[in-house]
């Protein structure tokens, strides 16, 4: 394995937003080579159990195409069942918009955010994340210049990043090949404020002590700060 790029490099970003005609928001993310399509779709209905309550719901379906890898996998959801792998994902990313949107605001609408990985390399949840905002934010602008919202219900810009140990060296958003061979893994989502709202942390090849995680969240939120500031260049914040 050969990393060509410093330990604390984030791969090329690029996002493109209202990438699909139809849906409220959309974007389509290159990160390093993953390249995935968000679509934010609002609905003016919520789950029953939050039928008269004035609140909405955010809520990620997340799916990777078959041929998004080296080798050919089971379309989800037709030859076989949705992983558990997608369903702790599409979990994770409606968590981290719900921790940042204020549902009373949004009233009570769903809002799905559908995630497609076309090509993975390793990173795809946070990629996923990063359109997730993208779209969303976009969804509720234009809902906002529709005079269906008095104001944007996203509070605060989200920012994920994983990063990994490999060969005892810290490594900040792995491709696939450096995951494959990490001895720690870890997937990490902050606000724009600095403030944690997701940790995921794996010891792959043993454990791994307090300081060493300390130290991996410290630059886990620098580098989502530095995706945050991206997002706000894309949405023109």
């Amino acid at each position: 394995m050969r990393r060509e790029r410093a330990w604390n490099q984030l791969r090329k970003i690029e996002v493109y937003p209202d990438y699909l005609k139809y849906a409220e928001g959309s974007a389509l993310v290159r990160w390093g080579d993953n390249i995935v399509i968000v679509a934010a779709s609002v609905e003016d209905k919520v789950p029953g159990w939050l039928k008269g309550s004035g609140k909405g719901w955010v809520t990620a379906e997340y799916n990777m195409l078959p041929r998004s890898t080296d080798k050919r996998k089971l379309r989800e959801g037709r030859e076989t069942k949705v992983s558990g792998r997608s369903y702790e994902i599409q979990r994770l990313i409606g968590r981290a918009l719900r921790a940042v949107i204020d549902l009373e605001m949004l009233g009570e609408r769903t809002v799905t955010v559908d995630c497609d990985v076309i090509q993975a390399d390793g990173g795809t949840r946070m990629a996923s994340l990063l359109g997730g905002v993208i779209s969303v934010y976009s969804a509720f602008k234009k809902m906002v210049y529709e005079n269906q919202l008095f104001d944007n219900p996203m509070k605060e810009l989200i920012a994920g990043i994983s990063l990994g140990i490999v060969n005892g060296q810290l490594l900040v958003d792995l491709d696939y090949e450096e995951d494959s061979q990490a001895y720690l893994d870890l997937n990490l989502v902050a606000t724009e404020k600095g403030e944690l709202v997701e940790v995921q942390g794996t010891g792959e090849g043993g454990s791994f002590s307090k300081k060493v995680l300390v130290e991996m969240i410290e630059v886990g939120v620098e580098k989502a700060l530095e995706i945050v500031q991206l997002e706000r260049e894309v949405l023109g914040l």
